[in-house]
This record gives structure tokens, C-alpha cells and sequence, in this order.
């Protein structure tokens, strides 16, 4: 059975994609981007082995949505990059789950839920296993005569199809977790504009994939504590062994960067069971 409901709460934004031809990255949400998921990721272990995902059109037009699987790799910086074979050390989770409807479109306010269901877990060998589901948003049919074209200084025309994609990990775990991290590299430099960027890596070692949040503290040299950071939902998937990564930090004139010390956190999420993965300390002169 497919669950369609009114749109009541809010859901978290994942990233748009603008489709001209080639894959290019946009930063603002369009009308046919207005697609919300949650949760922002599917995560199978222990004895689970159904799990559901919630869309909603936050738009004002219908839009309709096809629902692929796609699989990626992590860069040591973070971005991604699509592939067809696993790296070596990496595992697709594709042939292992399931999911339905592959085709939702959905009225203005209207969510739907997905359901995603593992399958051949018997063939499933210790480790763990990674694909992207992909929904990708169908372009607006333009009426007949109705065109939406740029034509550059050499007289070519070039069609612009907007079409607009989100990809979440599906992730399966069959084994106890041996994953470990740390933290290191760490240097707080400063932007031409006096702007504090703190850069940090994040290495990993064992078997599964690392998920969280970043918290940078602020300690003066008299102990008063100050959040000047906060990332949320940073990853650094397998067989990934390290991440770099910077983050500016809260230009508040009052703290002052070239003395006391930073405190960055690297710990779970506050809907997952609590943990703190790394911690580390950065004197600053």
C-alpha cells in the first residue's frame, strides 16, 4: 500500500542539483527543487530490515519524481564522485535492498512514504555496504512555442532543462562496528578579512562508515567556554581512511583567537545512541 498524507511538518533540506546537460551544483532551491526527505539517510543493522523514508512537496506545483539507485565515492575532501565499480575496500549495497513506489508524484503540500526493504541477505558477508538512492525531479513540459533558451556570442543556441536531484546513502551494516577515529592536523589560520578557519583531519580506521557532528568550543585563558562552531551530519564513509576538512568559526570580536584554546568534538548525532568519537585540543598564540 502507498502512503499519501498533507504536508504537516517541516523536513530537512538535502541538496539540489541543476541538470544543464552536465551535472552542475546549485545552491537555491527552485520550484521543481522543493523536494524535502527525511531522514537523510537509511542505515540497516542489527535485526532491522524495513525501514521507511518520508517525501514532501513543499512546492507549489505537482511534481514528479523518478526514484533510481546510483553509486558514489568520497574524495579525501569530501565532495563525491559517481562510479560504476566499488573501489577496492568499498561494497554496493544495491543488490541487497528493495524499495517501492519508484515513481511518486506529489500535489503541492503532499507527502508520500517510501519503503525501502533489505533482500538476499544471506549472501551479505561481514562489512559494510553503501549505494545512493536518487530521486530525480521530471522537467515541466513547456507549452508548444513557449522555449527557454540562451544563445552565446558564437550564434549557438543552447536548450536549459533544469532538472533538479537528490541522492541519500543506503547503508548496511553485517558486522560488529571496529571503527575508531581521531582527529588531527589541527591550525587555526585567518582569512583576509580576519575571518578564524579552523582545518582539521578526520582520519578513520576499521570497518564502518563515521557519521556526526562537529562542535568547536572556544575555551578563554579565565575557562569561560563559547560554541563558535557547529557542523552537523559530517561523514567519512569507507574505505575512506581520512577526510579533510575546514570550518570559519564565529568572528565574534569578543573572542580573542590568539590566546586560549579551541575544544573540537566530533560525536553522534542527537537522535542516535550518544557517543563521542573524537576529541582534540588546539592551543592558540
Amino acid at each position: 500500500m502507498v502512503k499519501k498524507f498533507s504536508l504537516l511538518n517541516n523536513y530537512a533540506v538535502i541538496f539540489p542539483v541543476l541538470f544543464i546537460n552536465l551535472f552542475v551544483f546549485a545552491t537555491d532551491l527552485k520550484a521543481q527543487g522543493n523536494l524535502l526527505i527525511m531522514p537523510r539517510r537509511v542505515v540497516f543493522e542489527g535485526a532491522k530490515r524495513t525501514q521507511e523514508l518520508n517525501l514532501a512537496n513543499t512546492g507549489r506545483d505537482t511534481a514528479r519524481y523518478v526514484i533510481s539507485v546510483i553509486e558514489y565515492r568520497m574524495k579525501e575532501d569530501g565532495n563525491f564522485e559517481l562510479i560504476t565499480e566499488p573501489d577496492s575496500g568499498q561494497y554496493f549495497a544495491a543488490r541487497y535492498f528493495r524499495f517501492f513506489p519508484r515513481t511518486v508524484v506529489l500535489a503541492p503540500n503532499e507527502a508520500q512514504v517510501i519503503k525501502v526493504q533489505l533482500t538476499n541477505t544471506a549472501e551479505l558477508k561481514p562489512g559494510e555496504y553503501r549505494s545512493h538512492l536518487y530521486f530525480r525531479a521530471l522537467p515541466e513540459e513547456k507549452p508548444l512555442g513557449e522555449k527557454e533558451t540562451i544563445k552565446d556570442n558564437s550564434g549557438i543556441t543552447i536548450k536549459l532543462t533544469p532538472v533538479f536531484g537528490i541522492a541519500i546513502p543506503v547503508i548496511i551494516r553485517n558486522d560488529q562496528s571496529t571503527t575508531q577515529t581521531s582527529l588531527s592536523d589541527l591550525s587555526c589560520q585567518f582569512e583576509h578579512n580576519e575571518q578564524p578557519v579552523l582545518r582539521m583531519t578526520i582520519k578513520r580506521t576499521g570497518n564502518m562508515s563515521v557519521y556526526g557532528d562537529i562542535t568547536v568550543n572556544y575555551i578563554s585563558t579565565k575557562g569561560v567556554t563559547t560554541v563558535v562552531g557547529l557542523v552537523k551530519g559530517l561523514s567519512v564513509y569507507t574505505p575512506n581512511q581520512s577526510r579533510s576538512f575546514q570550518l570559519k568559526l564565529d568572528a565574534n570580536a569578543k573572542i580573542n583567537y590568539h590566546t586560549g584554546k579551541l575544544q573540537i568534538v566530533y560525536s553522534a548525532q542527537a537522535d542516535s545512541k550518544p557517543a563521542k568519537f573524537a576529541e582534540q585540543e588546539l592551543l592558540l598564540k
